[in-house]
């Protein structure tokens, strides 16, 4: 792409450079709103490419292999890795290199110093597999669970023994903590101080008593899928003396090993069943003002009542504030000392998702499974599949708590258990990409490459949930073009800023007071959205917002503290917004409603669609209740509600992207004063047109980040927008890029004649490339699928070479285009031995300018799913599953099976045309 106009220019302020001037805050606030000691060009060098967690099984790594990978990922167009190691190989354990050991750490070292020689870099999991845990943690700093006994007193019967939990299950490292004893009279009497030596004696004597023991238990969960000498215990997430624990074997390990470490990186929060910690109590009425023992039968009660669901809101935040203070702002504080930045998966964490994402450097969201797209062509075979979860909103926490902290970044774990294994398409990476980059991701990472020696024969070593993107899957021989794809529009979606004009309130605490069906502790998890996103006000108005053309970003309590009002604008530590809004909650906070009032009596456009009918939480709530009924009434005519949200943004100057409305999918980005969008279609049409963008523009560059196509489109100035005539295809995507001058050349629209020129003469095939082994070369009169060419050539996964020759079919014609009925699965196209490009996703079809008078020549090389070959070895009983653990799996978590598929479809199938194309 020739110029500046889009790829940053020197004059255009990265959001890096807005954030640098920002000045270093202190504690837990600094760390959601920004670290201002990373070294933030290091921190964002080469991540325009995408990049890939790269599996160690085992640690069974050597050098000679590292270099040959890290120079793979580099020739393809990968900009760095993120090492995990994991569990081993079968037979491998003389090469298994422990963790952190002498060994490991110099092949760590190693690792970073090839991939800098090859201008990448290297994130690193802060431990292996997943949780975090290890062998430095003890029994007594290791994920912790409440633990509470009852037992019933009638009036004048004395309770003498030992206390220790019921449940067998309970014992692990239990301890007594406290004991409560509740009179049926309403009487509390904390039993605690007559504990001796786990020992009590007590005798009801007024009323009948229920008496409570209290323990800390430990859920006996330990990392999984650990790596050797990373096996242990899972640590406790709500304690900080835990965390120090944790990081005392890395604070040796990386003393002098590990320089150059661009991040580290914590994976998603699946630590099962924590909901305690030792000074939780303690810690509990610091936070919350009141002492939670004597509430102890509200907090275990399993009735829907008002008063328990006050109290397990407290004991949720608080559980939510631990995990916050005491563990992952420290984990980015450790990491920034060392020099390192820090990537974190927050969801599944027991509270604020955005303020767990924000205080990481890069927060990462993820996606799991497939989703649905209308694109015309576009396969999703109900056997291939499980259903995916990659709901916008959800996707939208990441990016918001980004946005509004100031983190330039936004990661993404992409294509877990897309497809089965051996059966994921290029073509069916793309729109799972285009979602994550319209709702703010710019750092993609790959789910991911397994590192497999060149002794493994083929498919070598392949983790368990991965597409798998190495060199012995065959979708690798064409994945520079998806990898060209994404850098060119990560590396737009990196420059310049945000440019959500609406913040969103998340109002959490009407998840936290809700009743759960009972559940005491709750996770905000990725794959239970029914349970606590699904039908709420706020998921049902982010989602109208965004079908009405409105770019939001959501916020949390803890930022609404910090929102300042200047310059007619709503600043947040990250960027300005133009409006607030306020789903009709039922609970608030009384300082989030005080701050939030304040704002608007300053003149911020605060837009409410309800008043919250009540504070959330147990102490002194109907005191604070009575405070916020009297600023309600008090201030009644600044706080008029409206269910109209986009006409109340409207009448405010605030307009949405109709553009919407024609199907297409945005994100808007401010870059110096001008604006850019990316424009992607995944309806089933072409979208054909002129559309307004809300923005006046004197100049509208077009940039399609496919072919690397771009000029200046028709535009022009009405009614405070700017029309642009556009034409993507079903599958498309466009990049507009307002500009004042330019000296870039108009762009083509060019437009189909009805008249269609079917390539009909004879095909040679010739197989070049792949396994088991190269099947015998073959004349075609008809395209279909090769696995119908014989037996051989139906186990056959890799590359076949097609030729055919034809007549210009009319020497006016300037343009053409090449349309491929089905190209299963990418293709490489030459045209009169000139390469014209890489066909790998919907649309299959490429503009030719090159045609001869006379006879013309056309070689493609196509390839196909390594699904076939996979399913050839296995039918001939060679195993190849030969990992520990979980070793292989199918997308259900069943035993995998290919013996039972049927041939892959693969190569050329249907008619290949030739369209002549004339200049609109």
């Amino acid at each position: 792409m020739s110029g500046c106009l889009f790829v940053g220019c020197s004059t255009a302020m990265s959001y890096a450079q807005f954030q640098q001037d920002k000045p270093l805050k202190k504690g837990a606030d600094a760390a959601l709103i920004g670290s201002g000691n990373v070294h933030r060009e290091l921190m964002r060098k080469n991540t325009a490419k995408p990049w890939t967690r790269w599996w160690w099984m085992g640690s069974a790594v050597d050098k000679e292999n590292i270099k040959a990978t890290l120079i793979s990922f580099s020739k393809v167009g990968l900009g760095g890795v993120e090492i995990t190691p994991i569990y081993g190989v079968e037979g491998e354990d003389d090469k298994t290199v422990s963790f952190l050991s002498e060994e490991w750490l110099s092949l760590l070292d190693f690792t970073i110093n090839t991939a800098d020689s090859l201008g990448m870099q290297v994130d690193m999991n802060l431990g292996t597999g997943w949780p975090y845990g290890g062998p430095q943690i003890d029994l007594e700093h290791a994920a912790t669970r409440l633990v509470v006994d009852s037992v019933r007193l009638k009036k004048g019967q004395r309770f003498t023994g030992v206390l220790t939990p019921k449940n067998a299950k309970d014992t692990l490292g239990a301890k007594v903590i406290a004991v409560m004893a509740f009179g049926d009279d309403g009487h509390v009497v904390d039993l605690t101080p007559k504990l001796q030596d786990n020992s009590l004696k007590w005798k009801a004597k007024k009323a009948d008593y229920t008496l409570y023991t209290v323990y800390t238990g430990k859920t006996g969960q330990k990392v999984k899928r650990a790596a050797p000498g990373g096996e242990g215990y899972t640590v406790d997430h709500y304690s900080n003396d835990a965390f120090e624990q944790y990081v005392t074997r890395f604070n040796a390990a990386l003393k002098n090993n590990g320089q150059g470490l661009r991040a580290i990186f914590n994976d998603s929060y699946e630590v099962y069943g924590t909901d305690f910690t030792l000074d939780f109590f303690e810690q509990f009425e610091r936070l919350r003002g009141y002492d939670l023992k004597p509430h102890l039968q509200e907090l275990m009660a399993t009735s829907n009542h008002e008063l328990a669901n006050r109290v397990k809101s407290d004991y949720r935040e608080t559980l939510s504030d631990l995990l916050l203070t005491e563990f992952d702002v420290p984990w980015t504080e450790w990491a920034n000392q060392k020099g390192y930045s820090s990537r974190l998966q927050a969801h599944g964490s027991p509270g604020n998702l955005i303020d767990f994402y924000a205080a990481a450097d890069i927060p990462e969201c993820e996606t799991f499974g497939s989703m649905p797209y209308d694109i015309k062509g576009f396969r999703r075979e109900k056997e291939d599949i499980r259903e995916g979860d990659a709901d916008p909103v959800m996707l939208k926490f990441s990016s918001s708590a980004a946005h509004i902290a100031g983190k330039p970044l936004v990661s993404s774990e992409t294509f877990t258990w897309l497809r089965d294994h051996f059966k994921t398409a290029l073509s069916q990476t793309k729109p799972e990409a285009e979602d994550l980059l319209l709702n703010g991701v710019n750092h993609i990472f790959l789910h991911g490459s397994t590192y497999s020696p060149k002794r493994a024969a083929w498919p070598g070593w392949k983790f368990y949930a991965s597409v798998n993107f190495n060199e012995n899957n065959t979708i690798w021989e064409d994945a520079p073009a998806l990898f060209s794809y994404i850098e060119n529009c990560q590396k737009l979606l990196q420059s310049g800023k945000p440019d959500n004009e609406v913040l969103l309130y998340w109002p959490i605490h009407d998840v936290w007071d809700d009743y759960l069906k009972g559940q005491r502790f709750f996770q905000f998890k990725i794959h239970s959205l029914d349970e606590w996103l699904h039908g709420t006000k706020f998921y049902g108005l982010a989602t109208t917002l965004a079908q009405q053309g409105y770019a939001t970003d959501f916020i949390s309590d803890r930022f609404v503290a910090g929102l300042t009002y200047v310059n007619g604008a709503i600043q947040t530590q990250g960027v300005s917004y133009k409006s607030l809004v306020v789903p009709d909650a039922d609970k608030m906070p009384l300082a989030t409603f005080k701050k939030l009032l304040a704002l608007k009596k300053q003149g911020a456009q605060i837009i409410f669609q309800g008043l919250p009918e009540s504070v959330p939480g147990f102490a002194n709530y109907k005191e604070k209740n009575k405070l916020l009924n009297e600023l309600i009434a008090d201030n009644s005519t600044h706080l008029a509600t409206t269910n109209s949200i986009g006409e109340s943004l409207r009448n405010a100057g605030l307009y949405p992207e109709t553009i919407v409305e024609t199907g297409l999918k945005y994100i808007r980005r401010a870059i110096n004063g001008e604006k850019l969008y990316y424009l992607v279609n995944h309806t089933g049409k072409a979208i054909h047109g002129t559309f307004p963008i809300q923005t006046k523009a004197e100049n509208v560059i077009l940039y399609d980040p496919l072919n690397e196509k771009e000029g200046v489109g028709e535009s022009e100035i009405k009614n405070g927008t700017t029309l642009v005539k556009l034409h993507i295809p079903s599958g498309g995507s466009l990049i507009l890029k307002t500009a004042k001058t330019t000296t870039l050349k108009e762009w083509d629209y060019l437009e189909e004649l009805d008249t269609a020129y079917v390539l009909n003469d004879e095909w040679k095939i010739d197989f070049i490339k792949g396994g088991p082994s190269l099947p015998a070369s073959a004349t075609l009169n008809e395209l279909s699928s090769w696995t119908e060419l014989g037996e051989d050539a139906s186990y056959f996964s890799g590359t076949a070479r097609y030729e055919t020759t034809f007549e210009n079919p009319d020497t006016t014609i300037e343009n053409w285009k090449l349309r491929f009925n089905e190209v299963r699965e990418s293709a490489k196209i030459w045209l009169n031995d000139i390469y014209v490009g890489t066909l790998w996703a919907n649309p299959f079809e490429i503009e030719l300018s090159t045609l001869k008078p006379g006879k013309n020549t056309l070689r493609i090389e196509v390839t196909n799913l390594p699904a076939n070959r996979i399913r050839a070895k296995e039918l001939r009983g060679e195993e190849w599953k030969i990992f520990k653990e979980i070793n292989m799996v199918n997308k259900d978590y069943k035993k995998f099976d290919a013996t039972s598929w049927s041939p892959t479809p693969s190569g050329l199938i249907g008619d290949v045309s030739l369209i002549p194309l004339i200049n609109n």
